[in-house]
This record gives C-alpha cells, structure tokens and sequence, in this order.
C-alpha cells in the first residue's frame, strides 16, 4: 500500500510540473468551469422562476445536486479525462507495452498517472455552491462527513465507467464518440432524479448509474437518505470497480504487443 502511495506522489509531482508550465491555461479553465457553472444554474433558474419545483427539491436543495455534480466534473477532468486519453495513445503508439512490463499493476499505473490541474476549478466551484446551498438550510457538519460517503461511492462508479470504456480501445481505438455519449449521460446529474419522468428515473438510475453519483449523496446531505440506497451504492461501486479489473484483464487478452 505505502508502495503504490509513494508512486501516486511521484506521478502527481511530476505531471504538476508539466502543467505548470502553462499556468495561463489555469485562468481558462477556470473562466470555462465558471462558463458550465453559470449554464447550470441558469438552466435550474428556468425551472423555479415561476415557482414551479422538482418533486420534493426546494430552490436550495436542488442547488446542492448542482454543486455535486460540478464537483464530479472537477473529478474527471482531474483525475479520468486526462488517463483515459493516455490510454488511447499508449494503445496507438504501441507504448502500452511498457506499461505491461513494469512490476506494478497496469490498471493502477494508467488510472493514477496523469493529473491535471485544470478540473480543479470545477472541484473548488462544485464544493462551494454545496456549502452555500448547506449554509442557506442550515446543515450541520456532521451530515457532511455522512453525505461524503455515498460521493465517494459515486467517485469510484464514475472511475469504473470511464476506465471500462478506456479498456475499450483496445477493440475501438478512436472511442472519441463513445466518450461524448457518455459525458451527455452523465449531464443528467446535474438536477435531482425527481425532475425526469418515471421511464428516465428507472435508466438513470439502473442502467447507467446517475443518480448514484449525485442525488443520492445530496439526498444524504439533506438527512434523506434511505439506508437501503446508500447501501446499494456501496455495493454498485464494488461490483462496477471489480468489473471494471476484470474487463481490462479480458481486454489484454486481445492486445497485439507493438513487438510481436
């Protein structure tokens, strides 16, 4: 474990240091994560301008499910975006062979060797607008720390999705589309699942996982949180992370060594 920590360190000093050398790419990042932010809140002002409320979701509420979502974006463009592209490459390039022989596994080291800075705006503005939205229904702390769980859980959902399309390119290598359409599907969290229609509610909740990743968490938040959800979230995030091994695992089986 303090192994492959002490690599995590490594990986992320040095892919900072790259970064760094365009710090004016911060200030864009930063003005185009305010940019998506704005349209989101926007589009949620659409809805309760008129007094008309999702569901069961207040003004404030539905705010929080905003800010998680905006926090989720931060996180893939932090940590996924960026090793699923390098998985791509590694595929085209044939340098995914050096990756397969060092004495580490090959999921870790393409899950946890990129790091970019620009996704982390979003995390800074997606946390924000949740403690605004706590502060405004006076939220104490500790449903924060218990709200942290299921987002956790909603973390490793979204790594797992991502990373089991990544593995696709073995098969697909341009998977570019792919990528977008789930993108789009994952738009859907930024409202409460209560805001879609009974046959939306059942797809985004049970084929792909959306309201795993941010109503429940901010249902959490709120203190209304059922037991059960929480406890098949933590269940969906273990299957989908041990899926998602055993996909790349089948996948390798079918990669052609550029030296063979």
């Amino acid at each position: 474990m303090y192994r492959y920590l002490d690599l995590i360190q490594i990986f992320w000093k040095t892919a900072i240091a790259a970064e760094l050398e365009y710090r004016l790419n911060f200030v864009f990042a930063a003005l185009s994560s305010l940019g998506g932010l704005a349209g989101s809140l926007f589009s949620l002002f659409l809805f309760y301008r008129k007094g008309y409320t999702f569901q069961g979701w207040r003004w404030e509420e539905a705010l929080i499910v905003v800010g998680i979502f905006t926090f989720l974006e931060g996180f893939a463009n932090t940590f996924l975006a960026s090793n699923l592209s390098r998985i791509v490459k590694h595929i085209q390039n044939g340098t995914l062979d050096f990756v397969l022989l060092k004495p580490i596994s090959s999921q870790f080291w393409l899950s946890f060797h990129s790091f970019s800075l620009w996704g982390i705006p979003d995390l800074l503005f997606g946390l924000g607008i949740i403690f605004y939205g706590g502060s405004l229904l006076e939220i104490g702390i500790m449903a924060y720390f218990l709200a942290a769980i299921p987002l956790v859980f909603g973390m490793i959902i979204m790594y797992s999705l991502w990373f089991m399309l990544g593995a696709t390119s073995i098969w697909f290598t341009k998977i570019y589309n792919m990528t977008e359409v789930l993108k789009g599907l994952l738009a859907a969290g930024r409202f409460p699942i209560a805001a879609y229609p009974a046959t939306y509610r059942f797809f985004f909740t049970f084929v792909v996982p959306v309201a795993f990743m941010t109503t429940v968490p901010a249902q959490t938040l709120l203190g209304r949180g059922d037991p059960l959800w929480l406890i098949g979230g933590g269940c969906l995030a273990t299957v989908l992370l041990i899926l998602s091994s055993r996909v790349w695992q089948f996948a390798l089986r079918f990669y052609t060594s550029a030296s063979s």
